[in-house]
């Protein structure tokens, strides 16, 4: 008799709680430009933070287990020879494994030693050591420690569980062999790709503010405004900092008519051209005050501690968890089914508050 209560119980819950656990999560990653290149393309990086995928190895995904807070997966250009590459939060935000591990303050030393280090833990199939058996050369450092070179914005956004199986089928299974092109097949494209997947149209290219090309502003002006207007979407925002230390400072991602506004060595060289074109100048300024201007909203919560980083990827990674706690606590009771009231709620506070999922079985005498 004793079973036959659980069971039903255990009937009666796992009903509640199964479609409200189908929800997932994900997150576009907008990256400020850094250093010399991005002195001279200032578009910035566009990264996906996938909270509940997570990777076997670099190019082959799985569903995470529990405990594991997710990969960020994007294009990169001149990587072992892939279009894309998945690495574990921690390690892509701060080239760690453990986020104790993470430095208060980095010097450019510091930034050298753990990446390397990180690499030959982790990453030695896909970046081998140098012929000297040293540090290797190329663009692998943007595989991990990205919050030591720059300032990141987070447009988190809501998903399913079942899209996120058919991602994971779908990326595992297609050729992953790098045709990066800055123009029509760079990290915006692959992102606004990923955005899509999810919620098709969410994001796309601006002809006038972007010329066509994808840069991760237009994405994450896009995905705002689609926000707007579908409510499904529970589009919440974050910063999460630059690192502080002697590296030098990232700046803010700019569009590309933007940038050829803003910029010295572009504004310049075009000065000549907007006095015999006005009409085609004058296009250019209306284009970037009617469309090409854009920033993260003021509502941004600011994460200036990487373990509030990391507790914002555990409520993304752990909500299942939550609930499944919340179960087991039910159905360790002794009330016969035919007396049980339950029901499920769901509610959030605050960006750092993850949606809660609260089923709730009434018992007599408790």
């Amino acid at each position: 008799m004793a079973v036959r209560k659980l069971l039903i119980s255990m009937l009666l819950l796992g009903g509640l709680i199964h479609p409200l656990l189908a929800h997932a999560d994900a997150a576009l990653l907008v990256e400020e430009p850094y250093g010399s290149f991005g002195g001279a393309v200032p578009m910035g990086h566009s990264a996906i933070y996938l909270p509940k995928v997570c990777a076997t190895t670099p190019t082959e995904l799985r569903r995470c287990n529990p405990g594991e807070l997710g990969v960020v997966i994007s294009r990169y250009r001149h990587v072992a020879g892939r279009d894309w590459l998945a690495i574990p939060l921690l390690a892509y935000l701060y080239a760690v494994d453990r986020i104790e591990d993470v430095p208060v303050f980095a010097s450019q030393e510091t930034v050298r030693s753990l990446r390397d280090e990180y690499r030959r833990a982790h990453l030695r199939n896909i970046v081998p050591d140098s012929a000297d058996g040293g540090l290797p050369k190329a663009d692998w450092t943007q595989l991990v420690g990205a919050s030591f070179d720059r300032q990141i914005y987070v447009f988190h956004f809501e998903t399913t569980a079942e899209q996120d199986e058919k991602l994971i089928a779908t990326l595992n299974s297609r050729n992953n062999r790098s045709h990066f092109n800055l123009f029509y097949r760079n990290c915006a494209d692959f992102s606004r790709d990923i955005v899509n997947f999810y919620h098709p149209g969410a994001t796309r290219r601006s002809v006038t503010a972007d010329l066509g090309i994808t840069t991760p502003k237009q994405l994450a002006k896009s995905l705002a405004k689609y926000g707007k207007h579908h409510e499904r979407l529970d589009l919440t925002t974050a910063v999460i900092p630059q690192v502080p230390g002697s590296v030098g400072r990232s700046h803010t991602p700019h569009g590309v008519v933007e940038t050829l506004l803003k910029s010295k060595k572009y504004a310049i060289p075009l000065a000549p051209l907007a006095v015999i074109h006005p009409i085609f100048a004058a296009g250019v300024v209306a284009t970037y005050f009617f469309s090409g201007r854009f920033g993260p909203p003021k509502s941004a919560e600011v994460l200036t501690d990487p373990e509030q980083v990391q507790l914002l990827a555990q409520r993304y990674a752990g909500a299942e968890d939550q609930a499944r706690d919340q179960t087991e606590i039910a159905l360790g009771t002794e009330i016969p089914a035919e007396q049980l009231q339950s029901g499920c709620t769901q509610g959030r506070v605050g960006l750092q508050a993850r949606r809660r999922v609260s089923c709730f079985v009434n018992m007599p005498g408790l």
